[in-house]
């Protein structure tokens, strides 16, 4: 490496540190405020400024982490890999959403525990260290943070980033601020990326390690939780009737779920679309969508009956629930600009997945399901009411024999990992 890239190196690092002490004393008031609107744990905020809420587990202890709620409950497939190479490893797995903190708890692996990821600021990531002293760190997809990796690594704790997928406008952000990135790349042992693309990418950015593509963790997490005592509920009221959903979904998704459920009533009677929104709290606005028909609404807490057409499930996660319930699944985002949500968490509970159009989030994952004949892309009201009323395998063979292919990579990389905890 250059003097001149080591220096732009050091610079880059130094304005960062100076910009986030500069701000330090700002993040509790920050903080505060959120938590007034209601975006931060009432109990639990204290987290982000390093106050652990829990005790650090004995033994060997495996941190991970990533932002968002999909990315979060996708590293129950990589703790589930870790545990069997080493069955004594404890696991602290790090959020920063208070969606991802509720359902990862619902979802929550033996052996693990969850907090909040402290805020990127020396004061606050010192105490965060100071208490867990992890023995692997491990950082998921796209969310790192430059003090954080640099003061772990000061400390000895070896590092890797897994699980990475970076688009061509995320790649243009970080180039940027490319010295940033490559300091903190250098501090990886080892970065696994989700496909060709990303690795690529990740060589553009100076990453200097050999990169393995090694798929997405996604299709490798137990099945979402399901509490045993709803499913017997809803099942008995639901009375038998045929039931699919439109998950995680957003306005464009359910406008084309609403005219197929029209449709498939002329031919189905019984019925019954569950939608079960992105945000839950779109529920008032999509009712009043639902003009003519006959709707029950979760957050009142009211149960679907033989009359129900339409099921508002205005709640957070209980998305395996419908999941578990419906025969089919029009996974949310893929009429949109959203760009796609996660099709694995359907198929893992036996539901078989539609899709609209777009879904570059998961381009790799759609790509690998739509070769396996594992999901049904459709592009209208037709198609979905074609696809429930004809597909009864549900591609759920194409997905088995998909996941079978891909246990090998993971098993591997979860035996590196494990190799970078010293003795």
């Amino acid at each position: 490496m250059t003097l001149c890239n080591r220096l732009a190196e050091h610079i880059s690092l130094a304005l960062y540190r100076a910009a986030t002490s500069a701000l330090t004393p700002l993040l509790p008031l920050h903080l505060k405020k959120r938590l007034k609107r209601g975006r931060e744990h009432p109990e639990r905020w204290r987290e982000k400024l390093g106050f652990s809420s829990l005790p650090r587990p004995v033994g060997k202890l495996v941190w991970l982490h990533a932002v968002g709620l999909g990315e979060v409950l996708a590293l129950r497939g990589m703790i589930v890999a870790l545990q069997a190479c080493d069955p004594k490893l404890q696991f602290l797995v790090t959020s920063s959403t208070l969606a991802s903190a509720e359902t990862f708890g619902k979802n929550i692996p033996p052996r693990t525990v969850h907090q909040f990821l402290p805020l990127d600021a020396e004061r606050y990531v010192r105490r965060f260290l100071d208490h867990w002293r992890p023995d692997l760190a491990l950082w998921s997809e796209r969310d790192i943070w430059p003090g954080l990796v640099t003061q772990a690594a000061r400390r000895g704790i070896p590092q890797a980033l897994i699980n990475v997928r970076m688009n061509a406008g995320s790649f243009q952000r970080k180039r940027k601020v490319r010295a940033l990135y490559r300091a903190v790349y250098r501090n990886f042992v080892l970065i696994s990326a989700q496909d060709d693309v990303t690795a690529v990418a990740l060589t553009k950015l100076d990453a200097q390690q050999d990169i393995r593509i090694d798929g997405s963790l996604k299709p490798h997490s137990p099945p979402l939780c399901v509490t045993a005592t709803d499913l017997a509920i809803l099942r008995d009221s639901l009375a038998g009737k045929a039931v699919w959903v439109a998950a995680s979904c957003h306005p464009e998704d359910e406008a084309i779920a609403l005219a197929a459920q029209r449709q498939l009533l002329s031919k189905v009677p019984d019925a019954m679309l569950v939608l079960a929104p992105r945000y839950p709290s779109r529920g008032g606005q999509i009712l009043k969508e639902l003009s003519g028909f006959h709707v029950k609404v979760r957050s009142r807490g009211e149960l679907p009956d033989a009359d129900t057409e339409v099921f508002v499930a205005d709640s957070f996660a209980e998305m395996g629930l419908w999941y578990a319930l419906s025969g089919f699944a029009l996974i949310g985002g893929t009429f949109s600009d959203v760009e796609g949500h996660n099709p694995w968490e359907a198929l893992q509970l036996d539901c078989g997945v539609m899709h609209g159009p777009r879904y570059g989030n998961f381009t790799s994952d759609y790509d690998a399901l739509i070769e396996a004949q594992a999901c049904f892309p459709v592009y209208n009201a037709e198609d979905i009411v074609d696809t429930i009323t004809t597909q009864s395998s549900r591609g759920l063979d194409g997905y088995r024999h998909l996941q079978r292919d891909q246990n090998a990579a993971l098993s591997d990389l979860a035996e590196r990992l494990v190799g970078m905890i010293k003795p």
